[in-house]
């Protein structure tokens, strides 16, 4: 089996993953996973798709993530991982989509606007 690629976004992160069969070895920007996502709470996140479908340990992945904080690197992994798995085996799209793992999150930061603090929040109205 050659290489399966496929693109995973959210937020402002974009995961580039390259799947092909072997022992479970996954690679970030050429750093080992656990050195890459300290947090075990995230590598939960990445593994969830491996972990629905019980193919942990069957498959290579290579990833090259850019752009965003860690949290939404994570589920950029997530989605490009489901997207991948689905190219390598059309049956398993039932399986992540009722997880949820299929659909792109849209929930964008919103910009901050002028004549305000943040995005929504504003100065204090004062009366007089």
């Amino acid at each position: 089996m050659e290489y399966i690629n496929a693109v995973g976004r959210r937020k402002e992160a974009i995961a580039r993953v390259y799947i092909n069969e072997g022992k479970g070895n996954i690679s970030i920007n050429n750093r080992e996973f656990k050195d890459y996502f300290p947090n075990p709470q995230l590598r939960y996140v990445v593994e969830q798709p491996l972990d629905v479908l019980e193919l942990k340990g069957k498959y290579d992945i290579k990833t090259v993530l850019s752009g965003g904080g860690i949290k939404g690197q994570a589920e950029a992994l997530r989605h490009a991982i489901t997207r991948a798995l689905i190219r390598v085996n059309p049956e398993y799209k039932t399986t992540l989509k009722n997880h949820g793992f299929v659909t792109r999150d849209p929930r964008e930061v919103e910009r901050k606007k002028p004549g305000q603090p943040k995005a929504r929040k504003q100065f204090q109205f004062s009366k007089r």
